[in-house]
């Protein structure tokens, strides 16, 4: 499930991009809208949203490069977005019903706080969008399954604490994922940390997606900064992480299936 800063490297990139990361073996394809002040992202993604912003990108341009493509993708396409974007643009019902009508599939609200989420939780229903919370690893588990309740489509699970950004071993993330079977029927997929095969071999072996960001963004700026293409780059990076989904028969997945 790899992510992917809209407007990165310039407007109109998605056109070409989310092809690409279909052609690649991606399932579902994660969409930053880019923000000033994100988050959770760390200086990979911050940079690149930083980028988007000061040559052009707006929500609305993100839209339509979704739109323009949509009717040839048979991938997931999420939004992972601000709530104050979403709040800019004239609030949760009409965000929806554009992200809805571009053809995204879902949202990711990262900064959006449990108690605050029932409109963007009903309208995201409404229009038949997915809505995902992230849970930590500081989470209580009477916390999580809040979450998790509050989910559809699927739950985001951060590997790690802190912000975006590769890491150098796989995120030990079995006992987690094996409490959280217990409290929710969705899929789990993972963040934070990723960036190789062999990471996601690690973690599909107990969630049912890796998403893979900062390390796939870092690729694309390093071709550009080389002269060569980021769209192809961005390909080659998922097709090699892609290879972490194929499992040795000695292998025993923990993971949910179907």
């Amino acid at each position: 499930m790899p992510f992917v800063c809209g407007g990165f490297p310039a407007t109109g990139t998605l056109t070409k991009l989310l092809p690409e990361l279909e052609a690649a073996g991606a399932s579902i394809v994660e969409i930053g809208f880019p923000f000033s002040d994100p988050i959770a992202d760390g200086p990979v993604i911050a940079q690149a949203m930083h980028h988007a912003i000061q040559y052009g990108a707006t929500a609305q341009s993100i839209f339509d490069e979704v739109a323009a493509v949509r009717s040839t993708l048979n991938i997931g396409l999420v939004a992972m977005v601000s709530v104050s974007i979403v709040m800019r643009l004239g609030g949760p019902k009409v965000f929806c019903e554009r992200a809805a009508k571009a053809g995204f599939d879902g949202l990711i609200i990262p900064d959006v706080p449990l108690e605050e989420s029932d409109e963007l939780r009903k309208n995201a229903s409404d229009h038949g969008l997915t809505f995902s919370l992230l849970i930590a690893p500081t989470s209580s588990p009477a916390r999580a399954e809040q979450i998790a309740a509050a989910c559809t489509g699927f739950v985001y699970m951060l590997a790690r604490t802190g912000i975006t950004g590769e890491q150098g071993g796989p995120p030990d993330i079995g006992g987690r994922i094996s409490r959280m079977r217990q409290l929710t029927q969705l899929p789990i997929a993972c963040g934070f940390g990723i960036s190789t095969a062999d990471h996601v071999r690690s973690v599909v072996r107990h969630a049912d997606a890796a998403i893979v960001g900062s390390a796939i963004v870092r690729k694309m700026d390093e071709a550009i900064r080389a002269g060569t293409d980021p769209v192809q780059t961005a390909g080659q990076m998922v097709r090699d992480l892609a290879r972490g989904l194929i499992f040795e028969q000695s292998d025993q997945p923990g993971r949910a299936t179907g």
